[in-house]
């Protein structure tokens, strides 16, 4: 039975009311999940249209239905909302003030693409007790990844520092760099983030390490993570496949281009589910890979049983790597490079491969002969307990958090 300590109402906060990547799809899990648990959960969000999962598990939705900053056709009304949203800072802060600060926890998962900066007054300075999850990196690094997409290499510089601030690192124009540095300087001032806040969230400690020097010296940092779906069924036959599966968006950061160009060197079958601004030059570079855009959930899972193996080539820190859990659980061995957080996933030479360089992708493909897949797909299977977390066990464990967070003086700090 879990102790709830007063906890009554959830209030979730997020970009997006549909799932528009991991965070949205977090945030809508668990907002269905949290109401199924008995709890009152209302979920606002700055973009429609609203998942209708969420009407059906009982979750009240406050939607501002503005447009994605990215996608507003009025780029000089994007650029100013996307600096400061007064009208989402307005809405939260009166939705807020309809809830008893004594039972009531509002749960943050990213403002980046809608709500801007402005909603961390609302967080920080009101009465109600408030939890962020760092989903990606943007509470501290500008372009939210601590990558330099113009080099194409990890970035190493202290944000909004002087090295930060004289080096475009942005995959668009140097405005672009510009507008985003604003966009920070404005969250560390006005918005009182992260320094403001008391308690977040990490899903890796990839993630932790890189991220934690520049949170407030009082935030308390607890680790929940993600929940896992896992194929129903028995282990997926790696040994029998010949699919090299990437699954994600095709961008510069997530190494498709060099997967591609390698599995064409290969001669290997690659599979690429997904889309993006690189989907025409992995076409080029490999007239033999498929492309399948993006696709339902469950035609996802067909692929992965479909797989030998699972590539995840990202050249930037990812802070969790979902789909190679996802993998590993149901049987499918998964490559990535070390500096992925979904690393922590794999037991290297047992359940899959790490490799350290970019340049060593090759080798590790290489390794993957279908004995090699059948004896890490055997082993990933057989622990696949240690890579699940279903929708109900995350719900469980943020009721849990939510209970300490709302029964622990803020002064006391602590890493769960």
């Amino acid at each position: 039975m879990l102790d709830w300590r007063g906890l009554r109402d959830v209030v979730i906060v997020t970009d997006h009311a549909f799932v528009s990547g991991g965070a949205a799809k977090v945030a809508i899990g668990s907002a269905c999940g949290l109401s199924e648990s008995g709890l009152r959960v209302t979920f606002f969000a700055g973009v429609g249209p609203v998942d209708e999962r969420m009407h059906r598990a009982g979750v009240r939705v406050v939607c501002l239905d503005q447009p994605d900053v990215a996608e507003d056709p009025d780029r000089v009304r994007a650029m100013g909302r996307g600096l400061w949203n007064r009208r989402a800072a307005r809405a939260l802060t009166d939705l807020l003030s309809e809830f008893d600060p004594a039972s009531t926890i509002v749960h943050c998962h990213g403002f980046s693409r809608s709500l801007s900066p402005a909603i961390g007054l609302a967080l920080t300075r009101g009465p109600v007790n408030h939890v962020f999850t760092m989903h990606d990196y943007f509470i501290a690094c500008p372009n939210g990844g601590f990558y330099d997409f113009r080099s194409g290499r990890i970035c190493d510089r202290r944000p909004l520092g002087p090295g930060c601030l004289s080096t475009n690192c942005d995959a668009r124009h140097v405005s672009h760099k510009a507008w985003r540095v604003l966009r920070q300087s404005l969250l560390h001032s006005a918005g009182n983030m992260p320094r403001g806040l008391r308690d977040a969230i990490y899903v890796s400690e990839t993630q932790r390490r890189m991220i934690a020097p520049y949170l407030g010296r009082s935030t308390r940092l607890h680790h929940v993570r993600n929940p896992v779906e896992v194929l129903p069924g028995p282990r997926v036959p790696a040994e029998e496949n010949d699919t090299f599966l990437f699954v994600g968006r095709i961008a510069k950061e997530k190494g498709a281009v060099e997967f591609a160009g390698t599995a064409a060197e290969l001669g290997i079958r690659a599979v690429f589910v997904g889309d993006g601004p690189e989907a025409d030059e992995v076409r080029t570079i490999n007239p033999n890979a498929l492309v399948t855009g993006w696709l339902p959930s469950g035609e996802v899972s067909g692929w992965l049983r479909r797989a030998r193996c699972l590539v995840s080539p990202s050249r930037w820190t990812e802070t969790f790597g979902l789909v190679v859990y996802e993998a590993l659980a149901s049987g499918v061995p998964a490559i990535c490079g070390a500096w992925s957080a979904a690393a922590e996933a794999i037991d290297d030479g047992v359940t899959g491969l790490v490799y350290r360089t970019s340049a060593d992708l090759g080798s590790a493909l290489e390794k993957l002969t279908a004995a090699t897949a059948g004896r890490m797909s055997r082993a990933a299977f057989d622990n696949a307990a240690r890579y699940r977390c279903s929708p109900r066990e995350h719900a469980s464990q943020l009721i849990e958090l939510y209970g300490r967070i709302m029964t622990t003086p803020v002064s006391a700090a602590v890493v769960a």
